[in-house]
């Protein structure tokens, strides 16, 4: 290791981060690393990280708003971005889950030797984002997230689902709709279904629908004979096609 571990800390509770900037110099004669700043949550920290361009993130893993699997996730969407060490008060499932995934964890209460172990695992590691990583921190993260995330020159863009109002697929990668514009990301569109389930509906088979933005339905130009109907959505500019398989769904939806 030529040159210092630059480290960022996230944590909701200002004491935690005390706690572990105090455990980072008393492990700095073993482990060289210097502090590349500190935030309070995963929105915060998404927002500083590129500036500070840091080697490895501490990061609690219950923290209020975006936890921190969720904000490790969308962390991967940088070119480089940094290895994640999951801080965790001892709670068996999380442990577990970490360690099936072969995810780095310290539990607290942080003991020095412990995180400069950790540490220079992390220094080991080669910065990039792998679909090894990806799908390690997938199948860790039990909740549904609060947003989807695309990379923006050198930056993670935030989407919060509940701003979403469709989400289509198109070849390799799927649509993200709100009301202001369009994103693009690579993910699957069943994956999408199946994590947020309570909030989207499948209208047809490219094709996922915010439930809480559906204001109705519209019959289009029949075709062949056969009745066409599209569902209105609220800050869409033009309906979106039903497919006969899934109207019956979107009439239930629209009724309630």
């Amino acid at each position: 290791m030529t040159e210092p571990l630059r480290v960022f800390i996230v944590d909701d509770e200002p004491p935690a981060r005390e706690r572990l900037a105090e455990l980072l110099e008393d492990c700095r004669a073993e482990v060289p690393n210097v502090s590349a700043g500190e935030a309070a949550n995963g929105v915060e920290a998404l927002a500083r990280l590129p500036a500070t361009a840091p080697d490895v993130v501490l990061v609690d893993v219950h923290m209020p708003g975006m936890n921190g699997i969720e904000f490790a996730r969308h962390l991967q969407k940088l070119e480089h971005p940094p290895a994640v060490i999951f801080v965790t008060a001892f709670d068996q499932y999380a442990v577990q889950a970490f360690e099936v995934n072969a995810l780095d964890y310290l539990l607290k209460p942080v003991r020095a030797a412990r995180l400069a172990t950790a540490l220079i695992k992390a220094a080991g590691k080669v910065a990039g984002a792998s679909a090894s990583a990806r799908e390690a921190l997938e199948k860790a993260d039990t909740q549904a997230r609060r947003f989807l995330s695309v990379a923006e020159r050198g930056r993670v863009r935030l989407v919060p689902v509940t701003e979403i109002l469709y989400l289509r697929a198109e070849l390799k990668y799927v649509t993200v709709r709100t009301v202001e514009r369009e994103f693009i990301i690579e993910e699957s569109l069943t994956q999408l279904e199946q994590e947020f389930e309570a909030r989207f509906l499948r209208v047809h088979r490219s094709c996922l629908v915010a439930r809480d933005r559906v204001r109705g339905l519209e019959r289009l130009p029949d075709e062949e004979g056969e009745a066409r109907w599209a569902v209105v959505i609220e800050g869409a500019f033009d309906p979106i096609p039903v497919s006969r398989r899934q109207l019956a769904a979107v009439k239930q939806l629209v009724k309630g």
